[in-house]
């Protein structure tokens, strides 16, 4: 797919406290519809990763959050000019290192983190990527890779995951 660059504004869902661009049908049908990752590009910035999420009548929307506005230089109303790509990286965002070097150390870890689904895959990946620090990022990866080969493979516990107590029934 080559690129497809459209008009669109920063709008604001309050129900889910974010800010988005709106995708139009016809461009969601082109690039492969809802779930489809992307890489999108606000006025020409640096592109990041994302996926449609439905919004009605055949329509979607990409969450932009208020780090990108800022780095972007958008506000809430304004009118942008937005690039689409399909995203071909495996995880549909970047891996980062200290995650893929334990990955790559631990076969088992591989092997579980691989079993997952995707959008679980991705949560541990920003998960790790949240901080700054290389050595935090490493921490996390550890723990998050050592959790998850202690949790029965037919079972996943977002919360066991985390290191959290379970909740109270």
């Amino acid at each position: 797919m080559n690129p497809i660059t459209f008009k669109s504004h920063i709008d604001h869902l309050a129900k889910l406290k974010l800010h988005h661009i709106t995708v139009p049908s016809e461009i969601v049908d082109k690039v492969g519809g809802i779930g489809t990752r992307l890489m999108c590009s606000i006025n020409g910035q640096k592109a990041f990763h994302g996926g449609m999420v439905a919004l009605g009548g055949g329509a979607a929307y990409i969450t932009v959050n208020k780090k990108r506005m800022k780095e972007f230089g958008v506000e809430l109303g304004d009118e942008v000019e937005v690039t689409l790509e399909l995203d071909h990286s495996k995880y549909g965002m970047e891996m980062p290192e200290e995650l893929e070097a334990l990955l790559e150390q631990d076969q088992e870890g591989e092997r579980r983190f691989e079993m997952l689904a995707p959008s679980k895959q991705r949560y541990i990946i920003h998960y790790v990527s949240q901080v700054k620090s290389s050595q935090l990022k490493i921490d996390r990866a550890i723990m998050l890779i050592n959790n998850l080969k202690a949790q029965p493979e037919d079972e996943f516990d977002m919360r066991n995951l985390l290191g959290l107590p379970p909740r109270d029934s």
